[in-house]
């Protein structure tokens, strides 16, 4: 149930991450850096069928999955690795911060998606490069809140409208969550159960949520899942710098 409701609202706001790891986290017990790799694993089948579903709308930004996919798939990469050499006391004191940037990140999203309708550009494609590695690193270390950040940097050099903008979104997401997962799982850091339990309500919500999401008040939805992830936040600085 947990994965439909993360898979859910990420196809109708955004953000279904900061429902997950901390379920993980603090329903099931799983130690945090677990939590996180299979929290990625199992949210990938959502990503799969987000790509499906802007398949139609790749042919005029195509050109752009191509240049960005290699960026992407080296930044994953990298930033899954670190996650397996991070320890867990250092990811406890990072999780705080990464979580105030996905709320930031999903509190913004209207000026992001105000953004990507804007048709000039004004930033080279070789910072675009750059920064897609920066984002696909930050993407395979924790995640959440990364496809808001690549919407907000594709504005700023790529040509298209806010649903031609998203078809790359979802491709190039859908290649960070892969190639993390197989990392993560290859060093043997995902939870099996609870990967099956979050992958087949992912699954149902990924597929639902695509049918019925124009019934959902996004708008009020997004402020709930922001505010949530907020006190999160707040949460989880204090379980790392101030329990005992």
């Amino acid at each position: 149930m947990i994965g439909g409701v993360a898979a859910g609202i990420n196809a109708v706001a955004g953000g279904g991450s900061l429902i997950s790891f901390p379920f993980l986290t603090e329903a099931i017990k799983i130690p945090s850096i677990q939590a996180n790799a299979t929290n990625s694993a199992a949210l990938w089948p959502g990503s799969l069928a987000g790509a499906f579903g802007f398949k139609d709308l790749l042919h005029k930004t195509r050109h752009y999955l191509k240049l960005l996919a290699l960026p992407t798939l080296v930044g994953s990469s990298f930033g899954a690795w670190l996650l397996t050499v991070s320890t867990r006391k250092t990811f406890d004191s990072i999780i705080p911060f990464l979580i105030l940037l996905a709320s930031l990140m999903l509190t913004l999203q209207p000026k992001i998606k105000a953004l990507a309708k804007r048709h000039d550009r004004s930033m080279p494609l070789w910072v675009g490069v750059l920064t897609q590695l920066l984002v696909a690193t930050y993407g395979g270390y924790f995640g959440a809140g990364m496809g808001l950040m690549m919407l907000g940097s594709f504005a700023l050099y790529m040509e298209g409208n806010i649903h031609e903008l998203n078809a790359v979104k979802n491709w190039l997401g859908l290649i960070v969550n892969f190639a993390a997962s197989a990392l993560l799982a290859l060093k043997g850091m995902v939870q099996w159960d609870a990967f099956i339990f979050l992958a087949l309500g992912a699954i149902t919500g990924g597929f639902f949520s695509a049918k019925y999401s124009q019934r959902v008040d996004s708008e009020k939805l997004r402020w709930v899942i922001a505010l949530y992830g907020f006190g999160m936040t707040g949460y989880f600085f204090w379980r790392a710098f101030f329990r005992s």
